[in-house]
Parts: structure tokens; C-alpha cells; sequence
């Protein structure tokens, strides 16, 4: 489509439906609206007029399953309002052309895909990483102008790296592919691009709630080939606020290894590499001669992974059922057992400052008995989620601004699509 008839079927309503059913708020019509219109004038101004397509890929929450993933547990995640969108046309030469907001541009001969040391931890990394895997996996590839811009909140722990890679899995797909590239291959070459190109370990969860959408379940018992499963329920009475209290300053790194190894030690003990092949009987008979070889916090720690693990059993359940009795219950039990086991709500290099303790005092006073709150992500990152009915957002936002007032509260709806062409 060209711009000028893409900005017309923008202004005149024609994609108003579409753009309900990825953001599912009518009140922020317009504000989208805008936000599209800018990036197909700032596309043209970049890179010139020709037939534009628009792609879009969401951001992601944990829903639960909190340090689950590295012990090949379970873990429920699920694709949100926020997004990365790009407008992208089709170039005659083999270069990628890319600019991502007032950065700038990136250029890539796709013919020139090696690993680079000098570009680690690079956008540029990551996009010859992408675009490697596909290649590798038999996809045809091509050159193509991107403009791309993000509503997704940074640091509060939205996985907006995963969202880049499937976005940049969807371009291809769109562009070259016919669409065909399905949803889990874009999210393990996206896996693939950032532990190997980019330099930075990670796990499955985050690509692949952002390139499946919806609530994704996911067993890492095999982590090679994971059990994962698209869940069809909604939230729609409920909103997501997710509170980055601004609290963290510096590496947290090393406490969130500390976890890890932690957690490995008395898997270690007990005959296994991994808790997930621990039985559990077992775990809790020897637990006085664990204390002899482990330290109390990592025993304290593997009870959370125990717990948690039958928790995500229980809230899969709930979400399938619809009984949001059952997924409140465990949601507020998982933020407990993270402050009292898992110990992942402060960092022992700030253990003064308390401020994502003090937010999750905060929700609980205000929130009703039929609303969760619980830690986010690492939890060393000072980000929080609470479940809140739609009627009580503004309330408990206020709240949470009105005590930390450099806080960052996002508000976010669980998003039915993942990584998507919407143009």
C-alpha cells in the first residue's frame, strides 16, 4: 500500500478494527492512530515513497512460574498491548536498511552474516543473528528499508529484545516468505540470535510469549524441545499494571546467578543437574543433610522452585477453566513464596532502600480480595505486577505514583496476537 492511501485508511477509520483487536482499548484509537501516521512520514522522509507493510510485535509478562525456567520447570507468560512496530519496504539490493526511533541507521549486507566479537551486545548483532537463523533454516531472504519505532517501557521488564527478534522473524516472514514461518521458529531463532550473536544467555520463554501472543504455557522438562501450548482464555475484566519502582542501580547480575547456582547445588546433592529432576519426596526427607552440604537460602530457594512449578500446574488450570478464584489465590501465593523463599525482592548490595518490598506492602493494602500482586521478572530489577480490575486501575496508579513518584506504572491488557503483519 502506498503511504499516502495507508494515512488515508488511518484517518478516515478504515483500520480502526484492526487496530482494536491488537490494542483493545477504543480510547487509545486515536493515539495509535497518530503513532502509525508518524512512522509512515518518518519512513517516507528516511527512505523514500514505494509500497509500504506495517509488522508489529508485542512486548511480553511473566504470568507465573517465577526462577522456574533455568531448573527446566514451567512457566506461564503472555503477550501485552505494548508493542514494536515497523514500517518496512522491500529494497532491490541485498542490504538491510534499518533506523529504530532518532537512532542511527543500521545497514546489513545479507550476504555478510558472521559473527562479530565487535559487534556483541549490538542491535546489530542481533539482527544478523535473525536473519542467519532464518537463512540457515532454508528461508529465503532479501533486502528491505525498515522504520521502527516502540511503545513498549523500557526496564520494566517487557522483553523488548524478544520483541525485536520477532519482529525482525515477521518482516522476513512477510516480506520474502509468504507468512509461512510459524510462530516457534521465530522465537527459537530469536533465542539462537541472542545467545549467539548478541552474547547473552538466555531462556525460550521471553520469544516465545512475544511470538505466539496470548497466554503461552511452557514445560523446559525437555529443554531441547519444550512442551508449549497457546492457552485460550482473556483477562478482560482485569488490567496488568506492571510498577518499576526506579529503585535499582547498577549490575544485579551476579545476585540473579546466585539463584541459579543456588538452586543447581542442591539439585547437585541429591544426584541431578536440574530441580526439575529432583523428586520432591526425596528433596524434603534428606532436607537435614542438605543443610550440612547447602546453605539455608538455597534450600529456602528450592522449596520456592517446588512450589511454584505445581503452582503454574494450578493457574493453567484456572486460565482453562476461567475460575479466577483459583488464578488469584496462586498469583498472591507466588509473590509470597518469592519474598519469603525465592528472597529476590531486594539486593543484598541495597538492603536498606526495600522499595519493591515496600510497593508490594503498598498493593496489598489497597488492592481488594479478588486482585494479586507479585514480583516481575528477575525481582532484583525493582519491577512489580498487580492484577487489578479494570474499575480500581486509577486508584491503585495513583497510589502506587502518590508513594513512589518516580515510579514507572504501565498499564497493559493481555494481547490475543504475537508477532503479526497488520498492513
Amino acid at each position: 500500500m502506498q503511504k499516502s492511501e495507508l494515512v488515508e485508511s488511518l484517518k478516515n477509520g478504515s483500520l480502526d478494527n484492526i487496530l482494536v483487536d491488537i490494542y483493545l482499548d477504543k480510547t487509545k484509537l486515536d493515539y495509535q492512530c497518530a503513532r502509525y501516521i508518524a512512522a509512515c512520514e518518518k519512513f517516507e522522509l528516511l527512505f523514500g515513497s514505494g509500497d509500504l507493510s506495517i509488522f508489529s510485535a508485542p512486548g511480553r509478562i511473566e504470568i507465573i512460574g517465577n526462577n522456574t525456567d533455568h531448573q527446566h520447570g514451567k512457566v506461564i507468560a503472555a503477550a501485552v498491548n505494548a508493542d514494536v512496530i515497523a514500517v518496512v519496504k522491500k529494497s532491490e539490493d541485498d542490504f538491510v536498511r534499518m533506523v529504530s526511533g532518532e537512532n542511527p541507521e543500521i545497514k546489513i549486507d545479507i550476504n555478510a552474516l558472521d559473527i562479530s566479537d565487535e559487534e556483541a551486545k549490538s542491535t546489530t548483532a542481533l539482527i544478523k543473528g535473525m536473519l542467519n537463523g532464518l537463512k540457515d533454516m532454508g528461508y529465503n531472504l532479501g533486502g528491505f528499508a525498515a522504520y521502527i519505532t516502540s511503545d513498549i517501557p523500557v526496564g520494566s521488564a517487557f522483553a523488548s529484545s524478544a520483541a525485536f527478534e520477532t519482529l525482525l522473524g515477521n518482516i522476513v516472514s512477510g516480506l520474502f516468505n509468504d507468512m509461512k514461518i510459524n510462530a516457534r521458529e521465530i522465537a527459537q531463532i530469536g533465542q539462537y540470535s541472542e545467545n549467539i550473536y548478541f552474547g547473552k544467555p538466555s531462556g525460550l520463554m521471553d520469544q516465545m510469549a512475544c511470538s505466539v501472543g496470548g497466554f503461552v504455557y511452557i514445560d523446559f522438562s525437555n529443554p531441547a524441545d519444550p512442551v508449549i501450548e497457546k492457552i485460550d482464555s482473556d483477562l478482560s475484566d482485569y488490567s496488568i499494571c506492571i510498577t518499576d519502582t526506579k529503585s535499582v542501580s547498577g549490575d544485579q547480575s551476579t545476585e540473579y546467578a546466585l539463584i541459579v547456582s543456588e538452586m543447581k547445588s542442591v539439585a547437585n546433592e541429591l544426584g541431578k543437574d536440574f530441580l526439575n529432576d529432583v523428586d520432591k519426596a526425596e528433596f524434603e526427607e534428606k532436607m537435614h543433610s542438605l543443610r550440612e552440604k547447602c546453605s539455608g537460602r538455597a534450600i529456602l530457594r528450592a522449596m520456592h522452585f517446588f512450589a511454584e512449578n505445581e503452582r503454574v500446574s494450578q493457574v493453567l488450570k484456572a486460565l482453562k477453566d476461567k475460575d479466577t478464584e483459583i488464578f488469584i489465590k496462586n498469583e498472591n501465593e507466588s509473590g509470597n513464596s518469592s519474598f519469603m523463599y525465592l528472597q529476590n525482592v531486594s539486593s543484598p548490595i541495597e538492603y536498606l532502600k526495600q522499595d519493591l518490598p515496600l510497593a508490594l506492602a503498598v498493593s496489598e493494602n489497597i488492592l481488594e480480595k479478588d486482585e494479586a500482586c507479585r514480583i516481575h521478572a528477575s525481582g532484583f530489577s525493582g519491577v512489580m505486577e498487580a492484577f487489578v480490575k479494570n474499575e480500581n486501575v486509577d486508584k491503585y496508579k495513583a497510589r502506587l505514583e502518590e508513594v513512589f513518584p518516580d515510579c514507572l506504572c504501565s498499564v497493559v491488557k493481555i494481547r490475543k496476537a504475537g508477532g503479526m503483519r497488520v498492513i
